[in-house]
This record gives C-alpha cells, structure tokens and sequence, in this order.
C-alpha cells in the first residue's frame, strides 16, 4: 500500500511520497493553481529540473520546503522593516512646533 498525504497527516490530498514533484503535485502542496506553480518555475523562482524526453518539470521535495522556509522568511523581515519603517516617525501635530507656534498667537 503507498502512503498518501492524506494518511499521513488527515488532510485529502493525493500527492505521493517520493524524491520528486509534478508540477500538478507541487501547486496542490502550496494551494495554488497549477499555472501558479509552473510560473514559480519558470521565472527560477522556484528551482525546478526538466525530466525525461518530454521535458516535464520536476520540484525536489527538499527544494520546495526550503523554498517555503524562505517565503515564511521573507515575510517577517518585510514585517520587520515596515514595522521599523513607522516606529521612529514622530506624529505630526498640524499647531506644534515649526508651524509658527500655534497659528499666529504672540506670547505676552
């Protein structure tokens, strides 16, 4: 009997143990369209090899879950930066200081 996904973990699904991913395979793993996925693989963004004569894309397991690693990664650095991005702005006040002292008023 072959191990499916969904006897591993009890989530449906039909992808295969193995070495290696279709691309079919890889876009139900990420949840997403298999178009998704094929383009993930050609623009290099998600390193992929050509097997046998008719040149089907192949996703290496390993591949695919450093790929996510690096996406979870990405996104707390983004998180990072924009938070760091506002936290040293000062609020503005449109009657503090360098607006002429509160609207014209002399002090006396």
């Amino acid at each position: 009997m072959t191990e499916t996904a969904s006897s591993r973990d009890g989530s449906p699904g039909s992808v295969e143990p193995g070495r290696f991913l279709t691309i079919a395979d890889t876009a139900e793993l990420l949840s997403i369209s298999a178009g998704q996925a094929y383009a993930l693989v050609r623009s290099g963004e998600l390193p992929a090899i050509k097997i046998g004569a008719g040149g089907h894309w192949r996703v290496e397991r390993s591949v695919l879950e450093t790929f996510i690693q690096d996406r979870y990664e990405e996104s707390r650095r983004l998180g990072l930066w924009k938070q760091s991005d506002y936290s040293s702005l000062q609020e503005l006040s449109f009657d503090g200081p360098g607006r002429g002292g509160g609207h014209g008023r002399s002090a006396g």
